[in-house]
């Protein structure tokens, strides 16, 4: 009996240390599990949960990349950027989105139509996306957003930088406008996905466009502690970004501003270009627009007016806008017809005010002609039978040739303007295999007054010009300065070498000396011309088309010597004239503005040593020796008196480079 209970009690005993067992194993493996997850948390996850720690206590800003500037010739800004104030929310991070839209709206003081904006532009975005609710905040709504920051939880006031346009609507074909990238530009761009942050502004058109890689810079992170509201309290570090690259371009702002001027409630182009540097000195093209109005994305108003201005405001016209050159062509002409010596200086055509050719007439200017014309004359008056006859006598094919080498029919600054058009210099070619039929001699004849196919730019007939006015050299037009730019002694230097190097073998090894030290292998100043004396006498008539008795625009010419021009007037018609209309004979103020001729002109000055050359179109405007010459004069007024200045700022460029 007892050894019955002693066997209960040690099986008790046994059973009691076996549970003690597993509860003290347990707490080892418990404990033991504490210390390991202890460990790991406090060594092996460290870093990540510190992390996360300043997560919640720090904040980092990528802010937007300072955009370079455009400078002016004279290092004017043209292009800057100013300091903005913005108001930027998180979807996702804000507890109740419409609690904080309408505090907002009450702080801000949004009108229903601006509340309505954000709401829709919320709806069409991702909720992680990073929602701009003001993108131009005043210093007073700026002031208030941070002092009641502690109730916007989610909302974040943002320091950021806008394009400034100071000169407004003066450089708006040529520098175009920013605005908002959009998602083609984060896909194409690899320079604009790196730097993006939201409302970042991109090149859209222009020159903004075609240096964007150059222009964007880089981002500043800004490292900031915040309270639990996500209130600023303290800046931890700050690194700052690179500013975009400065271009500084050959432009003159003042005459840019006054070819503005002269252009006021016209459409049309003017440009001036240097005729040895190839530099474009001002490049209008009116009517323009305000690109600021672009910044902040354009209102549906503002846009209507543009879009629907029958001047066609957003139309580039100097690069893009095609026109028959009319006249301005038959200084070009006439010196084709002398370098094929079709005709010399004394060819003479009687001009009764029409031309019978299978029973087609046509028409010179002057309805009851101009009698016995030679070639200078025939210039001077722009006599259209006269360049009939040496039209037909010279063909297109010959005259295409000398056109395009003079800068028609081709791209002159594709480089920075990649919508720019080429025009079109017709052939017997081109004709056959464009639409399949034969040249005929009567288009042969209107393209020798500028009609007919040919069509060309402003500053195509610009480029003609100056290459005309250097005496009959290849230059490159640009609109960027370039830092290893030749001085015009080398530049005259290096075209008086063109003339001679075939004429003397005694001078050929200083010409490859020279050729190897200014690396001008690449022909960029050779000769267009085969007889030096033909452009001499081309120019001289032109002169005489300015400044003699009878010349088309003599009323516009200028005595005094030193602002002395001498130009070429055009008329380019975009309506065929019945005979009804020539006999009608109407005014211009009778013409449907659509159906009234282009006016043009071009010129070159100071005649003694000159170094611009300048072209004018007036869309509709007429004449042009009424319309577009007058113009000239003005400008080529202007333009010589600012010669020295800019002489002066080159020479001191060159000392700097």
């Amino acid at each position: 009996m007892l050894s019955s209970v002693g066997d209960t009690s040690i099986k008790k005993l046994n059973t009691i240390n076996r549970r003690m067992f597993i509860i003290s194993a347990a707490k080892v493996v418990i404990f033991t599990g504490i210390i390991a997850r202890l460990f790991s948390l406090q060594i092996n996850e460290n870093k990540k949960y510190l992390t996360l720690s300043d997560k919640n206590r720090l904040r980092e800003w990528r802010l937007p990349p300072v955009r370079g500037e455009f400078l002016d010739f004279f290092n004017n800004t043209i292009a800057g950027n100013l300091k903005v104030y913005q108001l930027h929310v998180v979807p996702e991070q804000v507890e109740d989105f419409k609690h904080l839209m309408v505090r907002l709206k009450d702080i801000l003081q949004l009108d229903d139509q601006q509340f309505s904006k954000i709401i829709k532009k919320k709806k069409s975005q991702k909720p992680w996306e990073t929602l701009i609710i003001s993108e131009n905040l005043s210093w007073d709504q700026f002031s208030k957003v941070n002092f009641f920051l502690h109730e916007l939880v989610g909302a974040k006031p943002v320091l950021s930088v806008a394009r400034s346009y100071p000169y407004k609507d003066n450089y708006t074909h040529i520098l175009g406008y920013v605005a908002e990238a959009s998602e083609n530009d984060l896909l194409n761009n690899e320079v604009i996905k790196k730097s993006h942050v939201p409302g970042l502004r991109v090149g859209k058109t222009g020159l903004e466009k075609t240096f964007e890689n150059d222009l964007i810079g880089t981002n500043s992170v800004q490292r900031y502690e915040v309270n639990a509201y996500g209130k600023r309290i303290n800046q931890i570090d700050h690194k700052d970004g690179e500013k975009g690259k400065n271009i500084k371009l050959t432009i003159d702002t003042e005459i840019q501003k006054f070819s503005n001027q002269l252009l006021t409630d016209k459409a049309g182009s003017i440009s001036v270009m240097d005729i040895y540097t190839g530099e474009i000195v001002a490049m209008h093209s009116s009517p323009s627009f305000d690109p600021s109005l672009f910044l902040y994305g354009i209102s549906t108003k503002d846009w209507r007016q543009i879009r629907e201005n029958p001047l066609k405001p957003l139309i580039n016209k100097t690069i893009s806008g095609l026109y028959s050159p009319g006249s301005t062509i038959k200084p070009l002409v006439a010196l084709s017809a002398l370098e094929n010596d079709v005709i010399t200086p004394d060819f003479t055509v009687k001009c009764t005010g029409k031309m019978e050719m299978y029973g087609q007439a046509y028409h010179c200017w002057k309805e009851k002609g101009h009698g016995f014309m030679k070639l200078r004359n025939a210039i001077k008056q722009s006599c259209d039978t006269y360049f009939y006859e040496t039209a037909r006598k010279l063909g297109v094919d010959r005259l295409s040739i000398t056109a395009s080498k003079f800068g028609l029919g081709g791209e002159v600054l594709k480089e920075y303007f990649p919508n720019e058009k080429k025009g079109l210099v017709p052939n017997t070619k081109w004709k056959k295999n464009t639409l399949g039929i034969g040249w005929v001699l009567g288009e042969t004849l209107i393209t020798g007054i500028g009609q007919g196919y040919i069509q060309t730019t402003p500053l195509q007939l610009c480029l003609m010009m100056a290459q005309l006015a250097n005496g009959g050299f290849k230059i490159y037009p640009k609109i960027v300065v370039d830092e290893n730019q030749d001085t015009l002694e080398n530049i005259k230097y290096k075209m008086a070498l063109n003339v001679n190097k075939e004429k003397e073998e005694n001078i050929l090894p200083k010409i490859k000396a020279v050729e190897e030290l200014f690396n001008i292998k690449d022909e960029k100043y050779m000769r267009l011309f085969r007889n030096p004396e033909n452009v001499k006498f081309v120019l001289e008539a032109v002169f005489a088309s300015t400044n003699e008795l009878y010349g088309t625009s003599y009323s516009s010419r200028i005595e005094d010597p030193k602002y002395q021009f001498a130009g070429k007037t055009g008329t380019s018609q975009v309506k065929r004239i019945t005979k009804e209309a020539r006999e009608l004979d109407l005014e211009i103020s009778q013409i449907p503005y659509e159906e009234r001729d282009h006016a043009l002109y071009i010129a070159y000055g100071p005649y003694k040593n000159p170094r611009y050359a300048v072209s004018i179109i007036v869309e509709h405007g007429g004449s042009g020796s009424v319309v577009a010459a007058p113009i000239a004069k003005k400008l080529f007024k202007f333009i010589i008196d600012r010669h020295e200045l800019r002489e002066q700022t080159r020479k001191q460029n060159l000392v700097t480079t």
